[in-house]
């Protein structure tokens, strides 16, 4: 795509008394291979590129996208985007304002040491089908009566212009590779387990993430925790999450509804609400001491990785939580102006032919400086989840549940044995306002992360350390 055509867009739409006109070209290609049960059923590319272009015209916010790339076609669009902002302005109560930001001129890309085509696709296929072995052949005394393997390359570009003087070319590589499993035994019944790596890169990326020896120690646990497994301690007690509980949890439980289009309504028929109220900001406690979540797109190699947002602004970590504080929302442009701050940097689109949304890039909690043995050594009697099954929270992310997995019985600071389908059920302030240490080792797991209607899915990390919550009392499925 032709710089100098999103210019000569934006341009034209200008002379037709456009106030903020802003032309997105984005290239989404994916690989991918999917194998079920071993045997493969599906192997293919796609390709996905076009021009989204956002305009305020007579206060008017609209947003129109085509993959039909010739210069006439979308001036056609950028006419038919004000002749609708011209009919709809008598409907519109609040004036569409941004931000006085400073917009970025830049350029960023993440350089595989590996590239995609340096495997033969016969190899790919090879890889999940060892994988698929690999679970299978790590088993005991249950069965395995499903596995589902997917590999996917996604190669994303994007080029940004808008009327501000904001310039952007972006191009990010992932690699994501997806196992969903089935253990069942005869009289203990099953659990199903989703194992996903995922980051920016090559394939390099296989031989980091150790792929084989991790799915195997995984699998004999997941087989232990189902065969060997007790109900939990009825009463209280100390409960110490893994990286990838507390990385669920902060994703939903913090990230979610520190969305400001959602603090300010405009989720609620779409993906929910929020608990957080603007005049929260700075001021309300949401947990203790410890708790602090970071949502930071420029992680390098990070599955959410970005330098800068889709409104040409240059991001930064944000602090949506501080030392038990709610400190600061994700914005645009649009959202930082209701709440008379600067964006930071958090408007992304799935494709072109969605409307740039505040998303989420990569949140964890932060680590503190503890080892793990520190932070169990002092539980006369408690509970470790490691990984979870399932999760519910509600529509403003307050009530919210966990169904642990892979799960250990702490005695005397010790891991001793395993516990069968804890569950962890408690209010957001509840949760974090238990937390009382933080281990140093941090972890992050890859997500889709949904939100918007039409729905839009971008690649998110989310993790954290070990925590620990003081004085919980656990569920129990059955």
């Amino acid at each position: 795509m032709s710089e100098d055509l999103l210019n000569y867009v934006v341009d034209y739409s200008r002379s037709l008394g456009v106030k903020y006109s802003e032309a997105r070209y984005q290239l989404d290609k994916y690989f991918t291979i999917i194998l079920r049960n071993g045997k493969l059923v599906t192997l293919g590319t796609s390709i996905n590129d076009g021009v989204g272009i956002r305009l305020v015209y007579d206060n008017v916010l609209t947003f129109s996208a085509t993959n039909k790339l010739g210069r006439d076609e979308l001036v056609g669009i950028v006419r038919d985007a004000v002749s609708r902002a011209r009919a709809t302005t008598h409907l519109v109560k609040t004036p569409t304002r941004f931000s006085d930001d400073v917009v970025s001129r830049g350029s960023y890309e993440v350089i595989p040491t590996k590239d995609f085509n340096s495997l033969d696709i016969s190899e790919k296929v090879k890889l999940l089908a060892e994988l698929h072995e690999v679970i299978v052949s790590s088993v005991k005394e249950v069965k395995v009566p499903t596995t589902y393997c997917e590999y996917v390359e996604h190669i994303q570009e994007k080029l940004i212009v808008n009327s501000d003087g904001g310039f952007v070319r972006g191009r990010v590589p992932r690699l994501l590779i997806i196992l969903n499993l089935v253990l069942h035994h005869p009289q203990k019944g099953s659990i199903q387990r989703i194992i996903e790596f995922g980051a920016s890169g090559g394939l390099e990326l296989i031989d980091e993430w150790d792929l084989f020896k991790v799915v195997e120690e995984e699998v004999k646990n997941l087989e232990k925790s189902l065969v060997e497994g007790v109900e939990p301690p009825k009463e209280p007690v100390d409960v110490v999450l893994g990286p990838e509980v507390v990385g669920i949890i902060v994703h939903e439980s913090a990230g979610h509804p520190m969305e400001a289009d959602r603090i300010l309504g405009r989720e609620s028929a779409q993906a929910g609400e929020s608990y957080v109220k603007p005049e929260y900001v700075g001021s309300y406690r949401i947990g203790s001491e410890y708790v602090t979540v970071v949502e930071d797109p420029t992680i390098p190699r990070s599955y959410g990785y970005y330098e800068y947002d889709d409104e040409c602004i240059k991001a930064r970590p944000r602090y949506l939580y501080k030392e038990g504080i709610i400190y600061e929302p994700l914005h645009n442009r649009q959202t930082a102006y209701v709440f008379g701050t600067r964006s930071n940097g958090s408007s992304r689109a799935m494709d072109y032919a969605s409307e740039p949304l505040i998303r989420m890039s990569n949140t964890y909690f932060k680590p503190g400086d503890m080892e793990f043995e520190e932070l169990i050594e002092d539980i006369g009697l408690g509970v470790y989840i490691k990984s979870y099954m399932e999760w519910n929270i509600d529509d403003i992310r307050w009530n919210q549940r966990y169904v642990g997995l892979e799960s250990y019985l702490i005695v005397n600071g010790e891991l001793r044995g395993y516990v069968r389908n804890p569950v962890l059920e408690l209010t957001t302030a509840g949760l974090y306002s238990k937390v009382v240490g933080v281990d140093k080792n941090l972890r992050f797991y890859p997500g889709t992360c949904g939100k918007g209607d039409p729905p839009q899915g971008v690649p998110v990390w989310f993790g954290g350390p070990n925590i620990r919550l003081s004085k919980v009392r656990l569920g129990v499925t059955v």
